[in-house]
């Protein structure tokens, strides 16, 4: 057996592997990018098959595509979905403009596997299905990879926002079990009136529900499709009904729930919705980054920090301090966000970028959000179940650091005035004695009044204290 056999393509001849079911043009690219050593995500992978399948079908129900052929591509395309082929989609994200390359690469791919299906072997010469007129039929690569990259989002939706909910419900579970824990509240990070610890994490699960939200909303524009603009979007080269019949055959083959598009000739010129769910995940992970490093501050120490939170020993934090223990989930959680949010510069750089009928940079747009979102699931489903269900409350040392704290004062507010208070804190920190005492010592309140107004638990529940409901 040869290593090599020979393809051929518009530029002419070219070895590719023996084995390999993709074929010249995605042999070139191979050579052309030898970049970056990564391949497509399987979203890339399985959202290009999706489209090379339900064309071949539509196609065929339209009379155009002969039914022996269609059949082969269509079995082909269903080998790919099933990942029984990824080892043969090899082109580098950094690769030609558009994304001709994985464009080719899929239609290569899907035609040699259709050819072995109807009795060809690779080489053979007089292999029926070629990947240009059949595969590819209808189609062009400006209007397959932004469909691809709509559909691969939508593809992964569900599971990002599942683990985005299994780490809010987490955190509330959290909320509920430490509710009656009284601790000092901090702005600027300096002492501030008390919160619960409870309110405190049920307000990081708040957050993450209320991302949630903004993810679906902006992955709502996704669901529209330009497949059927061909070229630059006037559909040259495609049946009338193909656009209409595509989505809905699309449609029927994901589960998704995918619109027309009412203008083909923008649905290829811009990234727009593209930018905006990155834009959405950008958000998600600023928010993530703070409050893993809140979970830093609180268990900080544990004998020189805050010390109000305990994480899970998952290992040794160093190689030379025998016994230290690390926020290591909170940390990886700030790496991985940091790296979305470069990710999602780089999409709205290259959103920007297009020309006139088609944006070039269409296959980094693609790579960074299947990343941001392959990032994100990993690195949320790692911090909910290897630090967040694990977390507990450091009662003692919540309310140790309460008991020190001048600013309790602020409820008195209402009843000796903020200038007053102001002296009661000051003297209560040069002096290093509780609120109360000096209040009571300097005449202001009687022991009895500052015992009640000074009930940390009810002042995280608002209202004036020392004022009855009924004032």
């Amino acid at each position: 057996m040869t290593e090599y056999r020979i393809e051929k393509d518009s530029l002419g001849e070219v070895k590719v592997p023996a084995g390999a079911y993709y074929g010249a043009q995605t042999q070139r690219a191979v050579e052309n990018f030898p970049i970056s050593g990564m391949r497509p995500y399987p979203a890339f992978i399985w959202s290009m098959a999706l489209i090379k399948r339900a064309a071949a079908e539509v196609h065929l129900d339209l009379g155009l595509l002969d039914e022996r052929i269609a059949r082969a591509i269509m079995q082909a395309a269903d080998e790919v979905l099933d990942n029984k082929l990824t080892d043969h989609f090899v082109v580098d994200p950094f690769q030609a403009g558009a994304g001709t390359s994985h464009n080719m690469n899929t239609n290569e791919v899907i035609a040699n596997r259709a050819n072995e299906i109807l009795g060809y072997k690779l080489d053979d010469p007089k292999k029926p299905v070629n990947p240009n007129d059949h595969v590819n039929m209808a189609q062009s690569t400006n209007d397959t990879i932004p469909t691809a990259i709509r559909l691969g989002v939508l593809w992964r939706l569900d599971e990002l926002c599942q683990s985005l909910q299994r780490c809010a419900d987490a955190f509330n579970a959290k909320a509920a079990e430490w509710d009656g824990v009284v601790k000092s509240g901090r702005t600027h990070l300096q002492d501030a009136v008390p919160v619960r610890l409870g309110q405190e994490v049920g307000a990081w699960a708040k957050a993450i529900e209320r991302n949630i939200e903004k993810v679906r909303l902006a992955a709502d524009g996704l669901r529209r499709l330009g497949i059927g603009g061909t070229a630059v979007g006037s559909g040259l080269n495609a049946h009338p009904e193909y656009h209409s019949r595509m989505v809905k055959k699309l449609s029927e083959l994901s589960g998704l729930e995918l619109r027309e598009s009412d203008n083909l000739f923008e649905s290829m010129q811009s990234m727009q919705d593209a930018v905006f769910f990155s834009g959405a995940l950008r958000t998600v992970a600023q928010d993530l980054g703070r409050i893993a490093n809140d979970i830093r501050l609180l268990s900080s120490g544990p004998t020189t920090g805050l010390d109000e939170i305990r994480l899970p020993a998952v290992q040794p934090g160093s190689s030379i301090m025998p016994g230290k223990v690390n926020p290591v989930l909170a940390e990886m959680m700030n790496m991985a966000m940091f790296h979305v949010i470069g990710c999602d510069t780089t999409v709205l750089l290259a959103g920007q970028a297009g020309q006139l009928e088609l944006n070039v940079m269409m296959p980094i747009i693609a790579h960074n959000l299947f990343e941001m979102m392959h990032v994100m699931i990993g690195a949320v489903n790692a911090f909910t179940d290897r630090m967040v269900v694990g977390m507990t409350a450091n009662v003692e040392k919540a309310e140790a650091w309460l008991s020190k704290n001048p600013i309790l004062v602020t409820a008195l507010n209402p009843i000796i005035g903020y200038q007053r208070g102001a002296e009661v804190a000051k003297k209560s920190l040069a002096e290093n004695r509780s609120i109360r005492e000096i209040v009571v010592e300097l005449g202001y309140m009687t022991d009895e009044e500052a015992a009640r107004v000074l009930d940390a638990r009810r002042m995280t529940e608002g209202g004036i204290q020392g004022v009855s409901a009924g004032g």
